[in-house]
Parts: structure tokens; C-alpha cells; sequence
């Protein structure tokens, strides 16, 4: 497959879509981003890129996101969270595909990525999670995301050539939520939840963003579900412990109970909603680490992608020399 138009790349200015978008800038890929309106657009300026403000909960702004000659679409505007309502969850991670899907088909994209997250997966039931494995989300976010999918399998019946991407835990520069902060900046994390032997499956951004422009130039992808996850699952002690190095941060040396950190979570998540943010230690988060998290990478593998970060330790490494160069020029990281 070949794209000579527009690539759109919704959510664009959150932390995963940014990395995609400078991606394909740098690729010399004609792109359009998009997000909900915003004042700073000097990060798309600076790559020469078009940015065009929209909201995929209100369908009168989405049009125009199509105009020019629109053929691939990587969807990745959702609200990443375990402390949102479902309610509210819906209508950008559900009806907000549902939206973009429609336009998508009606336009005639040559190919619509969706990228989704292995929360659809539910908790660990003591196999690596492939692609067929059983869908079984428990929390309210991983429940948006199956629903959001659901749109997605339905598109395809309907005609969309398109392929679906979950990605596990994402870490990298420029990261400031969800769990992958632990392991993209300086943290304040001074004890290890539980025993601290729980094996990990994360993913860096670079490697989400080049693994999902790498399957949407194969047709044998359309219509098919890829894991994102590194080749390596280090043990949450461990992972820790190397952020701690790269970033100069003191290392977690107390273990606390997991009954004990969700104790603290609970607290956290009542303080954070009347201040109305998001809790930096989220309860719904927490009950993952009660066994390990493997993501089974192999299906990515096999259509020949070859990880830009395959191994945690070297990735935190190029971390640790990518935020001391940051801390020299005195840029945030």
C-alpha cells in the first residue's frame, strides 16, 4: 500500500500521538493533526506541521478533518485513565470512534489504525496475552476500550480497511501520565507495591509509533489485532530500581503490602476528584499488580517489525542519557 495524501493523526498533542506525529514528520509524510482546540501549537509548527483543532465528542468539527484528500488515519484521541466514569469515558472512547469510523468509511480512506490498549484484556490469568485471547475488561477504562474496538470489527464488516493496535504500558520522553511515568522522569515513588516480583510488559512510544506506520503499509494486517509490548518483562522491583538509575533518583528500598497500597489509592482517589484531577496513584491500576502483566509480541514480530527498543534495561539507559541531555539545556523533561 502506498499513501500519497493526507495522514491524519488524531490526539495529536497527547503524549503517544505527538511521538507519532514527529515520526512521520520526520518521514517527509504529508500529515494533518488534530486535537481539541488549543492556544500552543508550536510543537506541530516546529515539525511544519498542519494542525486543525477538533472534538471527536462534537461531530460538526469533524468534517473538515477530512477535506484535501484524507487516505490513512491513525486514531488515537481517547481519554487514557482508570478514574473516569464510564459515562464519560464513552462518549470520546466509544462514540468518538464511532464518529471518526463513519467519516473514515464515507471518505474512503486506503487504511484506519486504530490504537487501542491490552486493558481490553482484563487481568492476568496466568498466560501471555495474545492477540485471540478472551477480552475481559474490569475496570470502566478497559471497558471503553473493548467497546470502542467493537466499532472498529463492526467497521471492518462494513468495508473499512482497518487494522487494530494494543499497545501495554507506554514510556518515553515527554510522558507525564499513567503508569508509564514511573519509567519516562524522575519519581517520587520511594516503596516497591508488594513483593515487587511481578514481571511487566511495557512498550516505548517510539516503538508505537513506528510499529503502527509499519503494519498499515500491509494488507495482510487489515483486519487484524496486534499486541505493542517490548521482547523483555522485567520484575517490577527491578524496573523500578533502573528508572531510579537512569533518572538519579533515590532507589525504592520499602516494600509495602498491595492491601496497603490500595488503602492509599482509595484516599488518593477521593483527595484528587474533589480537587478535580487524576490521581497519580489510581486504585483500578493498582489491583493489576497482584501477578505479572506478559504481552506476548510474537504476531508484531512475524510481519517483520524489528523493535527500535527490544530490551527494558538498554531503553532505560537511552532514557537516563536522553533526560541528562534534556537537564544541560535546561529544557523540561
Amino acid at each position: 500500500m502506498e499513501f500519497n495524501g493526507i495522514t491524519l493523526v488524531t490526539g495529536a498533542a497527547g503524549f503517544m500521538g505527538s511521538h507519532l506525529v514527529e515520526y512521520l514528520a520526520k518521514k517527509g509524510v504529508r500529515v494533518r493533526a488534530t486535537a481539541r482546540p488549543r492556544k500552543d501549537t508550536s510543537f506541530f509548527d516546529r515539525l511544519g506541521v498542519e494542525y486543525v483543532a477538533a472534538d471527536v465528542t462534537r461531530p460538526e468539527t469533524l468534517p473538515p478533518l477530512f477535506e484535501g484528500g484524507v487516505d490513512r488515519v491513525f486514531h488515537l484521541g481517547a481519554i487514557c485513565n482508570f478514574s473516569t466514569p464510564y459515562e464519560s469515558l464513552c462518549a470520546t472512547n466509544v462514540q468518538g470512534v464511532e464518529l471518526i469510523t463513519g467519516l473514515a468509511l464515507k471518505n474512503g480512506v486506503k487504511r484506519y489504525i486504530h490504537v487501542g490498549s491490552t486493558s481490553v484484556y482484563g487481568y492476568y490469568t496466568g498466560t501471555p496475552f495474545t492477540e485471540d485471547s478472551e477480552r475481559n475488561p474490569r475496570d470502566s477504562y478497559g471497558r471503553s476500550k473493548r467497546d470502542g474496538e467493537d466499532v472498529v470489527w463492526r467497521r471492518i464488516k462494513e468495508g473499512l480497511p482497518a487494522i487494530i493496535t494494543r499497545p501495554c504500558t507506554v514510556y518515553g520522553p515527554r510522558c507525564n501520565d499513567g503508569a508509564g511515568k514511573a519509567f519516562s522522569r524522575p519519581s517520587s515513588i520511594s516503596a516497591i507495591p508488594g513483593n515487587g516480583t511481578q514481571l511487566l510488559s511495557n512498550v516505548r512510544a517510539e516503538d508505537v509509533a513506528a510499529a503502527v506506520d509499519h503494519l498499515s503499509y500491509l494488507d495482510a494486517a487489515t483486519g487484524q489485532a496486534y499486541n505493542l509490548a517490548e521482547d523483555t518483562h522485567p520484575a517490577l522491583e527491578e524496573a523500578l530500581i533502573m528508572a531510579s538509575e537512569a533518572f538519579g533518583s533515590k532507589p525504592p528500598a520499602l516494600h509495602l503490602p498491595l492491601w496497603l497500597v490500595k488503602a492509599v489509592a482509595r484516599i488518593d482517589g477521593v483527595v484528587s476528584a474533589r480537587k478535580g484531577r487524576i490521581p497519580d496513584l489510581e486504585l483500578d491500576a493498582v489491583k493489576y499488580l497482584y501477578e505479572d502483566y506478559i504481552v506476548d509480541n510474537s504476531k508484531l514480530k512475524s510481519t517483520g517489525y524489528r523493535m527500535i527498543y527490544p530490551d527494558f534495561r538498554k531503553s532505560m539507559e537511552q532514557m537516563g542519557e536522553w533526560y541528562r541531555a534534556q537537564v544541560t539545556l535546561g529544557k523540561p523533561a
